[in-house]
């Protein structure tokens, strides 16, 4: 599992331009155009750092500084929540042509001699014994497809939490950015019973409780009841409720139903005491709304599903897929990572558990033709250590995100971790190590498995997708710095 997320601290930069704010950071002289856009597009965060902190990246952060600063150059970007939205997002700026040949081996038409170089620079870095005593690498020019480096590619390995990288895309895949999760509120026929039935959107807050109780009640006086039997629905999900490492403080057991992650605190991402029964908890609470609002409900909920004949009073939709991808891959967040494979799963006709999101997570994968040889998907989150991925799968997922023909995954990109700004990257590449700011990248950790998967512009203008993992690790801190070795000697063009 991750480090738990660390706010990053509000940078002195004031009300700078993107353009100045690049200047600032030592990063404007030497950028094409075409690099300053890609690079820009990471900066623009640091200018929304104070709406950051309150409301988080995926809200109005981190997409809202790109959209700012990409409609500040007469283009479009970023994902449109607003289901009636006619435009799409925009092609990624470094890619400009269809990606193909994902699987072309590094001395193949690489330009330059640039795989040669790699080679040099990235061979010694992997020898570190930091890195444990297996590990694997692969980068690839997003631009024409072509993999410029690989080492141990297709070796299956644990991935950690970088395997909601697959999870998101295939989520993607399955529903598209505009998808939302529906929480609803069913009455029977009589209006003498009323259901809350969950949909399995895990961010569903008090808030939204309160809304529902509020429209339920409106309903229920119009059709002149004033009390009523409540009954809680968790239907929509099957199988075992915990993961298979147990009850835990990085995920709640997992329900089509519940409030704020299952959390029993005000935290919003990171580790906290979770709920041993979140959707009782939840039903208690809309009960309690319910009756505040001028409702009874007797005795209190219980579990049941709605009536065959019942129509719905009120509903609650979850913020747009592209969205709640964001928020998973910024903070890492494990339960909305198992949602999104369970949301896969009911989309392609599979039972909502873990056997039916790992049918449904493959198979939208190889809907996109990346190979999955090896590929053991056991869960969405990462924390299964049964889970099998290849450095070229994550570096091939990362590059179709890219990939103009496919704008519908562009979320996966802007919600990854920015080095040393956002997320499980905020604490790191904070020193003059050349990667702030310029490296977005998914982190891995479990007990002896280090893993990074991201993007970085080069010097040359180049939109590389890398990944590398790490297994056997004994220091926690040494591996992640290595990794991060990795990745700034690629954003520092040592190539």
């Amino acid at each position: 599992m991750d480090d738990p997320v660390k706010r990053p601290s509000v940078k002195p930069f004031g009300k700078l331009s993107g353009a100045a704010l690049t200047d600032r950071l030592g990063l404007r002289n030497g950028l094409s155009d075409w690099q300053f856009t890609a690079v820009s597009a990471t900066l623009g965060l640091a200018l929304a750092a104070g709406v950051v902190l309150a409301a988080g990246p995926w809200d109005s952060g981190q997409r809202k500084a790109e959209q700012d600063w990409a409609a500040a150059r007469g283009g479009t970007g970023g994902v449109h929540h607003d289901p009636d939205a006619p435009a799409g997002p925009a092609p990624a700026p470094s890619a400009p042509a269809v990606l193909a040949a994902l699987g072309t081996a590094a001395d193949r038409g690489a330009p330059d001699g640039v795989a040669e170089r790699l080679g040099s620079v990235l061979d010694p870095l992997l020898k570190d014994p930091a890195l444990g005593t297996r590990h694997s690498a692969v980068v690839i020019d997003t631009a024409t497809g072509r993999r410029l480096y690989g080492k141990g590619a297709d070796a299956p390995m644990t991935p950690a939490s970088t395997v909601k990288i697959a999870t998101t895309v295939a989520a993607l895949t399955a529903l598209g950015p505009d998808h939302r999760i529906p929480t609803a509120v069913r009455a029977s026929a009589d209006s003498r019973t009323v259901t809350l039935v969950g949909g399995g959107d895990p961010t569903l807050d008090r808030a939204a409780l309160r809304t529902l109780a509020a429209d339920t009640a409106r309903a229920l006086k119009g059709a002149g009841v004033r009390e009523v039997r409540l009954r809680y629905d968790t239907s929509g999900y099957s199988g075992p409720a915990l993961h298979p490492i147990g009850p835990n403080e990085n995920i709640a057991p997992l329900s089509a139903l519940m409030v704020n992650e299952g959390r029993l605190d005000e935290t919003a991402s990171g580790p906290a005491e979770r709920s041993t029964d979140p959707a009782r908890d939840a039903a208690d609470a809309f009960g309690e709304l319910l009756d505040k609002a001028g409702v009874d409900t007797g005795s209190g909920p219980e579990a049941g599903r709605a009536a065959a004949k019942s129509r719905t009073v009120a509903k609650h939709l979850s913020a747009p897929l592209s969205g709640l991808i964001e928020r998973a891959l910024t903070n890492s967040d494990n339960d909305i990572a198992e949602a999104l494979a369970r949301q896969t799963a009911l989309a392609s006709g599979e039972p909502a558990d873990f056997a039916g999101g790992r049918r449904a997570v493959t198979a939208q994968l190889k809907k996109l033709k990346l190979p999955l040889k090896g590929v053991v998907l056991a869960d969405g989150s990462g924390l299964d250590r049964h889970d099998k991925v290849t450095a070229a799968l994550l570096a091939g997922l990362l590059a179709r995100t890219a990939d103009p023909d496919h704008p519908e995954l562009r979320s996966v990109l802007s919600g990854l971790p920015v080095a040393g700004f956002s997320g499980t990257l905020s604490g790191r590449y904070t020193t003059k190590s050349g990667g702030t700011g310029l490296i977005r990248a998914k982190t891995g950790t479990l007990t002896g498995v280090n893993t990074l998967a991201g993007t970085v512009v080069d010097p040359q203008g180049r939109l590389l997708a890398f990944a590398f993992l790490a297994s056997g690790t004994t220091d926690p801190s040494a591996a992640q710095s290595a990794l991060d070795s990795l990745a700034t000697t690629l954003a520092a063009g040592k190539h």
